[in-house]
């Protein structure tokens, strides 16, 4: 099915930012980059709940290399459209990362936060090595330093929906991704 121009929540109006294509041409970049720099080995891939479920699991269909899933929940939102620069810790992993190939995948990383905090957390766990990678990037909205290894896009300091993006849990099932209409 295809996705509509707008989609509306709450009186609010968002407009089609990335096509489904456009998204999917992207993560099999992705994809194929990390079967590349992990070409002899099996890394964990670390999806962040809820947002990253969508672009974990289409990105792990692109690799052409082996490897293990886990899930953490993290929540710095809440119903909000800015982060509270809290992090509250609501799923822990499950996997032993000590020793082993780490790679987190976030939905969108905005003020760095969620980021700095994860580093911090899987670091302490003494893991063989560690790279992030996140479908959007929001440019200049950085409170932290930050290097994000893997990006599929670099976009303005907007609010967006779809594609695991949510408002208030609602849209994460969209195909494409829209940013508030302001």
């Amino acid at each position: 099915m295809k996705a509509p121009e707008t989609v509306s929540i709450d009186n609010l109006t968002f407009k089609k930012m990335f096509t489904e294509q456009q998204i999917q041409k992207r993560v099999k970049a992705l994809g194929e980059q990390i079967s590349r720099d992990y070409a002899d080995s099996v890394p964990i891939m670390v999806g962040v709940l809820n947002g990253a479920v969508l672009l974990l699991a289409d990105l792990i269909r692109y690799l052409s290399i082996d490897c293990e899933m886990d899930f953490i929940k993290i929540s710095s939102y809440g119903n909000q459209r800015v982060s509270s620069g809290e992090i509250m810790m609501i799923k822990d992993f499950s996997a032993d990362l000590h020793g082993r190939h780490i790679i987190v995948v976030e939905d969108i990383v905005d003020s760095g936060l969620s980021v700095q905090y994860l580093k911090r957390r899987i670091k302490n766990m003494k893991p063989a090595s560690l790279k992030f990678v996140s479908l959007l990037v929001k440019k200049g909205a950085a409170k932290v330093d930050l290097d994000i290894d893997y990006v599929g896009f670099e976009i303005d300091n907007k609010f967006v929906i779809g594609y695991g993006l949510d408002y208030k849990q609602l849209k994460r099932n969209v195909n494409a991704i829209y940013q508030l209409d302001e």
